[in-house]
């Protein structure tokens, strides 16, 4: 079999210099004799021509995949394989028309994903942060100024039913909520297997308790929640964002925060990444800031290297990968 060279992101080692997702999945590369891989000597932001003409193909988290790379004469790479099921940070179709494909891991981050969320709505839900710093401020008996939120008379909107959505659904029935979902390309039955109403985008905003954003970033989702969203959802209303920053304008989130047309946010993703220092939303007490890792566990991580590494080794082999981006 043609020999095959992987280089996989920097950004994928921890502290030690180990692999992030653990052994078990390197132990897939070890045992394809035709490969040979390594970690990328450097850290990038953005994948280089130099890196690009090195490799075979390469596995990488954050680093971005551009027309820029592809610049270089001796384009080698034909498989970028992403460590996660966004791909906003590589640009597909230049990729495509270079001959390059481009894979993603959709299964592995549909249920951690699903469950970060939950975990975002519990703690707003519970008042988690408010309560821990009446303990360990010696202000016990504040507590009853601080009542939580029970979930069977609340409502979630859940917008973007994909994988995630699907599985957030599932996950969130047995609460015993009213459940909205808003998604065009999802059929009104397959919503309601999942115990949800199918609603448009505004319907959605104005009757749920929690909304949680989990749609794919493009061209149509950019900005998706704005200034006319944010005005339409109720006052005590939380929003919750476990898909990209950009899709949300985050001045017209800022600006609802700040002058209370919802009750609070969980955030994993922002619009800059990692967030600015000055950013606004890190002095607000009514917003949960997590860094684009919520969903991050070691169970995660090494379901999403199975999935991502099994793609190029398909791909090496002269088989189909089981995750291939379309271009379009």
């Amino acid at each position: 079999m043609k020999p095959f060279f992987l280089g996989l992101g920097r950004d994928l080692l921890n502290a030690e210099g180990k692999a992030s997702f653990g052994e078990g999945p390197l132990e897939l590369l070890k045992q394809q004799t035709h490969i040979r891989w390594e970690f990328m000597p450097e850290r990038v932001g953005e994948i280089t021509p130099e890196i690009m003409a090195r490799y075979d193909g390469i596995h990488i988290s954050a680093a971005k995949v551009t027309a820029k790379s592809l610049a270089g004469d001796a384009q080698r790479v034909r498989i970028v394989s992403r460590h996660g099921v966004g791909y906003d940070a590589v640009d597909v179709r230049s990729l495509a028309k270079a001959g390059v494909i481009t894979t993603n891991t959709p299964i592995a981050v549909r249920r951690p994903v699903a469950v970060a969320a939950l975990s975002f709505i519990f703690a707003l839900a519970g008042r988690l942060v408010t309560k821990d710093k009446l303990v360990r401020e010696g202000r016990w008996l504040e507590r009853n100024n601080h009542m939580g939120l029970g979930l069977t008379t609340r409502t979630l909107g859940v917008v973007g039913v994909g994988g995630i959505g699907k599985a957030l659904l599932a996950l969130a029935k047995p609460f015993g909520w009213r459940m909205l979902a808003s998604d065009p390309h999802v059929p009104a039955s397959v919503m309601a297997s999942l115990g949800a109403e199918k609603t448009d985008f505004d319907q959605l905003l104005a009757a749920s308790d929690f909304v949680v954003a989990s749609l794919i970033l493009n061209e149509h989702t950019h900005h998706w929640f704005n200034a006319h969203a944010f005005a339409r959802m109720k006052p005590e209303a939380f929003f919750i964002n476990m898909a990209r920053g950009g899709v949300v304008d985050e001045s017209a989130l800022i600006h609802a925060l700040e002058h209370r047309q919802i009750a609070g946010a969980g955030l994993d993703v922002f619009e800059q990444e990692p967030i600015a220092p000055d950013n606004p939303l890190l002095n607000m007490d009514q917003v949960l800031l997590t860094p684009h890792a919520l969903c991050w566990t070691d169970e995660c991580f090494d379901a999403i290297a199975r999935e991502g590494l099994s793609n190029v080794i398909a791909y090496s082999r002269g088989e189909h990968p089981a995750s291939v981006v379309s271009p379009d």
